[in-house]
């Protein structure tokens, strides 16, 4: 690596990343891979040009982040490997947790900002302002969740339908089938989570079910090894995936 190790700490230094996968693709991605390690407490990634190819991943502890470091250290992340170090400083969530966390002061930084005090100057911010005000108005309007929009013609909307619960099989079987998976759920994510198990050879999404998907080994054994360590492995915090065989 480029530069020496730094003192073990919570949180770890990724760098060497694809810099094509966006931002918020990254940190889903990242999270699906790391949290097999301990509890995350945030990964941070920045999408401007400069700091692109890297991130952060903040461990609760320090043993769950050097266990991450050792075993993903040259990992295969889409189709690049990984550099990990200790990051240089203690994250402010860490921080917060030990109680050593101090505010930064942002009074100075804001007592250099020139406010307007002339009349004529506070009218030209509030005109160059009211475009972009009614630009987040207008998202925010079309950011309600539709069940929470008053009914045309105060006719009540109808119900969803409900989806008939789907069951797997505890016969051994060369293909899995996953349940509870979250709606942000990618082919790549489910791919990097099974592909560390021997005799991985696709992942397969169900179309118009983002809960719901397939992973096929070339054995029955090898299926069940990957079933055994990552069922109940959760995908976000919220979602524990639920694996069982596939129906032959």
């Amino acid at each position: 690596m480029g530069r020496g190790m730094y003192p073990p700490q919570p949180t770890i230094y990724v760098n060497n990343l694809n810099d094509k996968v966006k931002k918020e693709e990254l940190k889903k991605s990242l999270y699906a891979i790391f949290s097999q390690f301990g509890e995350i407490l945030e990964i941070v990634a920045a999408k401007n040009l400069r700091a692109r190819g890297q991130a952060f991943v903040v461990f609760k502890d320090i043993n769950s982040a050097s266990n991450a470091l050792r075993s993903m250290q040259g990992f295969p992340f889409y189709e690049k490997p990984m550099r990990i170090n200790y990051a240089k400083k203690k994250s402010d969530a860490v921080a917060k947790l030990d109680g050593s966390y101090v505010a930064k002061d942002k009074k100075s930084t804001k007592e250099k900002r020139k406010a307007p005090d002339q009349g004529g100057d506070a009218k030209r911010v509030m005109e160059k302002a009211m475009p972009m005000m009614g630009m987040m108005q207008g998202m925010m309007q079309g950011m309600i969740p539709p069940g929470m929009q008053p009914p045309v013609n105060n006719v009540p909307p109808m119900p969803p339908r409900p989806t008939p619960p789907q069951t797997g099989s505890e016969i051994p079987h060369k293909i899995l089938f996953l349940q509870n998976l979250p709606p942000e759920t990618t082919e790549m994510m489910l791919t990097m989570l099974f592909e560390q198990f021997p005799g991985f050879k696709e992942t397969r999404l169900v179309p118009g079910r983002h809960d719901i998907a397939f992973v096929e080994f070339e054995v029955d054994q090898q299926a069940s090894q990957a079933k055994q360590a990552l069922n109940q492995f959760k995908i976000t915090p919220k979602n524990a995936m639920s694996i069982s065989f596939a129906n032959k």
